[in-house]
């Protein structure tokens, strides 16, 4: 049950395979912890939501960018949407790489901080606004999740949210290199709202970004990355809904001019990118959201184990 970043030393021309799939947790009792109340400041403006995968627009390879302002807190009621198939290829696991960044959650935050569990990346701020809160959930056999907040009403006139960031480092700007992102994730598609951004480290229109996020209107997981010095936006979306309520390992990979999105350890859609494409920027990480502007594509669902790995 670990939600992942991940990262890897670029290898050239093949297509390194995604990390071995972990059995996913099953969500049990809570044994909710309220997050800290952290500064609700916000460096970020929301640069870049997709309208995700609106039917003839989800073939693998499409990087068309749609409508860019950032969508509102608005939720419908939480209902569980229908299973999809999906008939992805299987894939070998990796060899070589190294970790550099996890973040379990199963210890829990400590006066608002995550611990990193690699002991080479950097903790995690839980930053919340309008008395939003984290909860670290139990899950079964062992270990925590965390569950962010709901989403408000159309009406509402102050949301309670929250999510987590931490700053810049060096091995979470993988420039050109073969790079990996991952989390672990439980949403229903009634739980997405413009877009439901998973985790962000740069802006698509003031520097160079990788994303990952599920789309409103069929579920489906998206990889974005975006290019310094480059306007250009490519997207690899996941052939299927991950929105159907069902825990999903979701991993994003940057390898050469390659762009792939894997789903429960297969390979499920990929594009093609520059193989110059770079992304290296100050900007923080941020999980479960890209600000807290009125408009804004908050992650309303739960996510486990967070890794990054280079090799």
């Amino acid at each position: 049950m670990k939600l992942a970043i991940v990262l890897a030393a670029a290898a050239g021309l093949a297509l390194p395979a995604a990390p071995a799939l972990a059995a996913a947790p099953t969500p049990d009792s809570s044994s909710a912890v309220s997050a800290d109340d952290m500064t609700t400041d916000d460096a970020w403006d929301d640069d870049d939501t997709w309208d995700d995968d609106a039917p003839g627009d989800d073939a693998p390879g499409d990087d068309a960018q749609a409508d860019d302002a950032p969508a509102d807190d608005a939720q419908a009621d939480d209902e569980a949407p229908v299973l999809a198939a999906t008939t992805p290829v299987q894939a070998a696991a990796p060899t070589g790489a190294q970790v550099v960044a996890r973040w379990t959650f199963d210890a829990g935050a400590v006066n608002g901080n995550v611990a990193d569990t690699s002991g080479r990346g950097p903790a995690l701020t839980t930053r919340t606004a309008n008395g939003g809160a984290i909860r670290y959930d139990n899950a079964t056999p062992s270990g925590r999740y965390v569950t962010f907040p709901a989403a408000c009403s159309a009406t509402a006139t102050a949301c309670p949210r929250a999510l987590f960031e931490t700053a810049s480092v060096a091995s979470l700007n993988p420039g050109t290199r073969t790079f990996r992102w991952s989390a672990r994730m439980q949403l229903t598609k009634a739980q997405i709202v413009g877009s439901a951004n998973i985790m962000q480290k740069g802006v698509a229109k003031a520097s160079s970004q990788w994303k990952m996020q599920v789309g409103k209107t069929n579920g489906k997981a998206q990889c974005v990355m975006v290019g310094a010095g480059s306007a250009a936006v490519h997207i690899a979306r996941s052939s299927a809904t991950v929105a159907d309520g069902q825990w999903h390992k979701v991993v994003c990979q940057r390898s050469g001019a390659t762009l792939s999105v894997w789903v429960d350890d297969k390979q499920v859609g990929s594009t093609a990118i520059p193989s110059t494409l770079s992304v290296s920027n100050t900007l923080p990480l941020r999980i479960g959201g890209p600000n807290f502007n009125t408009k804004s594509d908050m992650y309303h669902g739960r996510l486990d184990d967070v890794y990054a790995e280079l090799g």
